[in-house]
């Protein structure tokens, strides 16, 4: 089920008053109606998959539970495997199975020897990567003694597959949100008001600007060949908004459905694109994630504490696996080697931590000229990169890049683009950063109520007139 979808509409608002309605009941009451809810949103795409996450969590629930009390080191090491193992394995083989048989059987026929690999064509469940990580860091949190684990099972799965950040985060840990599900919420009027501005922001962000993007891109990509240097330069940026609007819009939406239910989830995104540098970038997109590869890859290898060269290979693993996590394809694999490449420069000479604080400081409405190059270049950097992200294939990618550097000629972009559609994007372009900058956590301006109400209007406006409501999936899905 999309958030952008009809039976959502219908959906989100029944669950929202039954759940209200029991919140009197007993809270496993209501905890069954939100495992339910879960069940049927994750469900709505292909029922079978609803057995890979009840799996998930029944083995992590008995992990964590025999971790807590195996009374020896080893014992308790062989229950964590049991969740490692059972997770990655199950991860492995839906999402990377036939990827790697096609990358043995192409390597074999570079050779001389033909090789035709049995595949099952395996249909990837949606979230797997998502759900799988939030599992096995509650098995590791317990093994680490950070968490108790719970014997509320009912909680336990509700934690599991709450359905707002189920299917493409933010990627919860347990010592956040499972304490959250395991005790009695009241409403609140304040904070579902709060909710319902965020999911407007990410609807806005998602069917006005993602997806009208979307067209540009899809078809400058698509047909890379007959396009000019300058119009695919044009559609990579318009890739690198899109992606943001995208799964920033998602990840809007789940945080405001969430307060809608009183649980309040991590923020996933803060101002990536006024990054600048590729450290600050990174501590700014897709936060769950980039967090999660840091407590559980970077730091378990040593992290900057070893030797430069040991610190270095960390790095290199934490941006290849961050690639891969990303997708069955070698492009990916690409796009994190060139992320660990561009980081590098800055944590070799100690600059990685440098900027820290927030971009429009109190007294300085705008940024200055050292900062405003300095995103510039780390923008231009990231969209660079994106171009891996984005093309089908490695060729593709270094074909697109070829015509934008050397300013081939083609298809100019007027073949991009209707006049309507550029309108569309460049008002809601700007909209988006206007108001972005004005919510800039700097002190400099405040929004009172009467602004965040005009706001939600205006958003409300441009979702009615604007938006585009075939039901596009979110890119982070396919994830």
């Amino acid at each position: 089920m999309l958030f952008n979808s009809l039976s959502f509409l219908i959906f989100l608002p029944t669950i929202f008053i039954l759940y209200w309605l029991l919140s009197k009941k007993k809270l496993w009451v209501q905890n069954l109606l939100l495992l339910i809810a879960s069940y049927v949103f994750y469900g709505w795409w292909d029922w079978r998959f609803l057995s890979l996450i009840f799996l998930s969590t029944l083995v992590d629930y008995i992990s964590g539970i025999e971790i807590s009390k195996a009374n020896t080191a080893k014992r308790k090491k062989i229950w964590l495997w049991v969740s490692m193992l059972f997770n990655l394995g199950m991860l492995g083989f839906f999402k990377y199975f036939n990827f790697f048989a096609q990358s043995w059987a192409e390597a074999f026929s570079q050779l001389g020897f033909s090789v035709h690999p049995w595949t099952l064509n395996v249909i990837l469940p949606v979230g797997i990567s998502f759900y799988t990580f939030q599992t096995m860091s509650y098995s590791i949190d317990i093994y680490k003694g950070k968490i108790e684990p719970t014997k509320d099972f009912i909680g336990f799965a509700a934690f599991v597959s709450f359905f707002p950040q189920l299917v493409a985060g933010p990627i919860e840990r347990a010592s956040n949100l499972l304490p959250q599900i395991l005790k009695k919420r009241s409403f609140s009027f304040d904070e579902s008001v709060k909710g319902i501005q965020l999911i407007l922001w990410g609807m806005f962000k998602k069917v006005v600007i993602a997806d009208s993007i979307a067209q540009i891109v899809d078809k400058a990509y698509g047909g890379f060949a007959e396009f000019s240097g300058m119009a695919l330069a044009i559609a990579t940026v318009g890739f690198a908004f899109q992606i943001f609007c995208d799964f920033s819009g998602y990840s809007d939406m789940a945080i405001g459905i969430a307060k809608l239910f009183g649980v309040q989830l991590m923020t996933n995104f803060d101002f990536p694109y006024l990054a600048r540098n590729i450290g600050e970038f990174w501590r700014k997109w897709h936060i769950s994630l980039s967090t999660w590869f840091r407590d559980y890859v970077y730091i378990p290898l040593g992290g900057s504490r070893v030797k430069r060269n040991r610190a270095i290979f960390n790095i290199f693993v934490v941006f290849l696996v961050s690639g891969l996590w990303h997708g069955a394809n070698w492009t990916f694999i690409v796009w994190g080697s060139i992320h660990a490449a561009f980081f590098l420069p800055s944590f070799l000479i100690g600059s990685n931590r440098k900027y820290n604080s927030y971009l429009v400081q109190v007294k300085k409405l705008l940024p200055g000229g050292n900062d405003i190059v300095n995103i510039l270049i780390t923008f231009l950097l990231v969209s660079f990169a994106w171009i891996f992200f984005r093309a089908d294939s490695i060729n593709n990618a270094l074909s697109i890049f070829e015509k934008i550097v050397l300013f081939k000629d083609g298809k100019q972009l007027p073949y991009l683009f209707n006049e309507v559609l550029a309108y569309i994007i460049t008002f809601g372009v700007f909209f988006l950063l206007g108001i972005l900058f004005l919510y800039e956590r700097s002190g400099v301006i405040r929004l009172n109520v009467k602004h965040n109400f005009l706001v939600s209007i205006s958003l409300l406006l441009f979702i009615t007139l604007f938006g585009r409501f075939d039901e596009q999936s979110f890119i982070y899905f396919q994830f």
